[in-house]
């Protein structure tokens, strides 16, 4: 009865707050996030996510590093971006890049994409021929998105956007290499606060992975994400847009509960840009 009651609280508190909005402010926002990995409760990572939705165009940014004591042993580096067209509210990625780069290896994918189609791409170093390895076809690459775009996601309506349809979809990806799905549930809404930045509902996903092509099916880490039932996954949204991104993420792993948390989350609404009538009224 108790989690009924929070839970009706939350959704009023979160329809109050998108009723203040303007209309002609909610296509249009950005967010600057910082966010800390750790593993059974030690850092070993940190990150910056910024995003900025304007007019009919959307830029997304995120790069990383190994911190703690991961760093005294290896240090690593990660960037990805993405931009693109805003279609009907709804995010459509035309580029899409991520390097890792670590003391011993460095990882490279670069993808041109239209209309949810992967028109070129390049994955350096390339996938190691093994005889067990389910192949790309053309046709795996075509109703996609790339892993950034996906991860932020549109809620269709005009109302409240703390809803379980926040939750309730597929998530078709390729990300150079392979193919998957993540399949998206509704658990329940709940509350988040960062040391900097948004403080109110959330709402919480179950995650299920699923993959398609470009996989080993027996090695063990695909065997492991596929089982796995027990990631969450918390959405907050951008103010201005319908649009929500991860705040917090759980996963069990063998070596302890893994959780990217944000640390900062600052998202504010743009006003549109004056068109050549509004300019002249």
């Amino acid at each position: 009865m108790l989690q009924r009651r929070l839970q009706r609280a939350i959704f009023a508190g979160a329809a109050l707050a998108v009723a203040l909005v303007p209309d002609l402010v909610r296509a249009q926002g950005s967010l600057d996030a910082r966010y800390q990995l750790s593993l059974s409760g030690l850092p070993f990572g940190r990150g910056v996510w910024q995003i900025t939705v304007r007019d009919d165009q959307f830029t997304a940014a995120i790069s990383g590093t190994t911190s703690g004591l991961l760093s005294l042993f290896a240090s690593g580096r990660g960037a990805s971006a993405a931009r693109g067209a805003v279609v009907g509210g709804a995010l459509s990625s035309s580029s899409y890049s991520s390097s890792i780069s670590t003391s011993s290896k460095y990882d490279e994918v670069r993808m041109q994409l239209a209309s949810g189609a992967v028109k070129d791409y390049l994955a350096e170093p390339p996938n190691i021929p093994h005889p067990d390895r389910v192949p790309l076809q053309d046709a795996h690459r075509r109703g996609v998105t790339d892993p950034m775009t996906a991860a932020i996601i549109r809620v269709p309506g005009n109302g409240n956007t703390f809803v379980p349809q926040a939750c309730n979809r597929k998530l078709a990806i390729f990300d150079g290499r392979m193919r998957y799905d993540l399949q998206l549930a509704f658990k329940r809404l709940d509350r988040v606060g960062s040391e900097k930045g948004y403080q109110g509902a959330a709402v919480v996903c179950s995650v299920y992975f699923t993959p398609v092509a470009g996989h080993v099916p027996n090695r063990p880490a695909i065997k492991y994400l596929t089982e796995l039932r027990d990631t969450e996954l918390w959405l907050a949204p951008i103010a201005g847009t319908r649009l929500m991104v991860p705040y917090r993420v759980s996963l069990p792993t063998p070596l302890g509960m893994g959780l990217l948390e944000a640390t900062q989350f600052v998202t504010v609404a743009q006003a549109p840009r004056p068109t050549p009538t509004s300019a002249r009224q």
